[in-house]
């Protein structure tokens, strides 16, 4: 038997336990609420996306650096509030950013990055056995050497004896590099007012720089921001009027990244006005050849030949885009630099 007082006492510790539990599930609640990254995808609307942990969030000099772990995307590497890659499409990306020029070169050997921190491109350009050399000239060794650390997949390619990283100014050091290269390939940052790569899309540089970097027969390649039918009169078609006002051959081509919201555009040319854009059975062949079968997640030769197809709206305006970029005439996605 129990006393009313004991019962009593009795009621009050359950409701307290329950009370208690219910404070602490609320309190989960809101906390997993509270742990959402915003990204401004433009002046009126934005997207966002659940963390699970913030791995890193700094700045450099250059700019505002963060990575951090979500359910949806695995890691995520953001520069300037910018999403830059994740771990479950980082590989389209790559794949189309840096199998396409070096099968479409005859003997790709070396190969100049410009950008690139994250180590990926170095990544999938050491799958080409003909490659000898690298060099990646990433701006910002706060990105290097956290990605080095932290994003595994990649670590390999940060200590392969033919990479050479050198954290400066990319410009600066292919113009002084003695010597050229088969294939030049622009992994930087979206080109944002104050950011620290806008320059690196101008005419000037292409002519003057990029042009005289590349051996005969080379091969350029750069992103080249947003492509879709809303977005590519942001820079897309105005990086590719740029380039094609320097190099005899322009192929554009466009894929949907679902982390970056978009389709994403990217501008390869062809330096030797003779030479002619693979067939898909030829890129297959030469994908086994200095790849391996099955190496290759995403792309093929019958891929590449549809992603070069744009739609009629993407083709439209380009044809119908007149604007050269130069340092004086820059146009920029929807963001800020740390400098800006």
């Amino acid at each position: 038997r129990i006393t009313l007082n004991v019962f009593t006492n009795l009621l009050k510790a359950n409701y307290l336990c329950r009370f208690t539990l219910c404070l602490n599930k609320m309190a989960s609640e809101l906390q997993a609420k509270r742990l959402w990254l915003e990204e401004d995808l433009g002046d009126d609307y934005r997207w966002s996306y659940r963390v699970s942990e913030v791995l890193f969030s700094g700045k450099s000099e250059f700019q505002d650096v963060d990575l951090v772990d979500t359910p949806t995307f695995g890691k995520v590497l953001l520069l300037d509030g910018k999403m830059q890659s994740t771990e479950s499409d980082e590989q389209v990306y790559h794949e189309l950013l840096v199998h396409p020029p070096l099968l479409q070169h005859p003997n790709p050997k070396t190969v100049f990055i410009m950008g690139g921190g994250e180590g990926a491109t170095a990544r999938e350009i050491l799958r080409h056995k003909s490659v000898e050399k690298i060099v990646m000239v990433d701006i910002d060794k706060v990105v290097t050497d956290f990605c080095c650390k932290h994003l595994k997949k990649n670590t390999a390619a940060f200590n392969d004896p033919r990479l050479v990283l050198i954290n400066d100014d990319a410009r600066t050091q292919l113009e002084k590099y003695e010597g050229t290269f088969d294939v030049i390939i622009g992994d930087l940052a979206d080109p944002l007012d104050g950011g620290p790569c806008y320059q690196l899309y101008t005419q000037e540089f292409y002519r003057d720089v990029v042009a005289k970097k590349l051996a005969p027969g080379g091969i350029f390649i750069t992103q080249s921001g947003p492509a879709g039918f809303n977005s590519c009169k942001e820079v897309f078609t105005t990086i590719r009027k740029t380039i094609q006002s320097v190099f005899p051959t322009v192929i554009s081509y466009a894929q949907h990244v679902p982390s970056f919201c978009d389709c994403w555009g990217y501008n390869l040319a062809l330096s030797d006005p003779k030479a002619t854009l693979l067939s898909a059975e030829e890129i297959d062949a030469r994908i086994v050849e200095r790849i391996g079968a099955g190496v290759l997640e995403f792309l093929d030769g019958e891929t590449f030949a549809g992603l070069t197809k744009l739609n009629r709206m993407v083709r439209l305006a380009c044809e119908q885009e007149t604007e050269i970029y130069t340092a004086d005439n820059a146009k920029f996605i929807h963001g800020a630099g740390v400098k800006a």
